[in-house]
């Protein structure tokens, strides 16, 4: 049979703070992804991991604006940022693309609700202009562990005691598999 085969890229979405800025931006966006996207054009999709997006300015690439709120792996919440990298690997490859990692690290899970809303909005914008996105994998199932933190960050949807190894899921699952039972968001 034939096994679709994809390349799959952790992509933030890149984003100048003003038109000036847009040079510079394009420039970052080519440099960190740019090959691997013209790689990808020969793929049969192409899967993008978004978390959060990289601020420009004409100096180059800039922290979060004061006041943002941070997740717990340091990134700015910006779930919205999901659409941007979706628009940006359909328009380098021209292939279907499959969300293969979206998420946040926080205990919190009000927000990790908050940003899956936000985050299956995007992609609700990109179908609904006709971009051909094939799926959306949330990271992730579990509180798992993260090469530069162990098991501090919270990112998963069902907790996890690392005593017991017990499972526990959070409301966000429930309201997640609320959206995946409807079916296409």
């Amino acid at each position: 049979g034939h096994f679709p085969v994809g390349v799959t890229l952790s992509m933030q979405a890149v984003e100048p703070v003003s038109p000036a800025a847009t040079p510079r931006a394009d420039a970052l966006r080519a440099a960190l992804y740019g090959g691997w996207l013209d790689a990808a054009k020969s793929a049969d999709f192409v899967g993008v991991q978004t978390y959060t997006r990289i601020r420009v300015g004409t100096e180059g690439p800039m922290a979060p604006p004061d006041g943002a709120e941070k997740t717990e792996a340091g990134y700015e919440f910006r779930p919205e940022a999901l659409e941007v990298t979706i628009r940006d690997a359909i328009k380098a490859t021209g292939r279907p693309v499959i969300v293969t990692e979206n998420g946040i690290a926080t205990n919190n899970d009000a927000r990790r609700v908050a940003f899956i809303d936000q985050a299956v909005a995007a992609v609700k914008r990109c179908l609904a202009d006709g971009l051909d996105v094939r799926g959306y994998v949330h990271w992730s199932l579990l509180d798992n562990f993260e090469w530069i933190s162990g098991y501090k960050q919270k990112f998963g949807l069902v907790a996890v005691d690392r005593t017991t190894f017990k499972r526990t899921p959070k409301p966000s699952a429930i309201h997640l598999g609320a959206i995946a039972r409807k079916g296409r968001p």
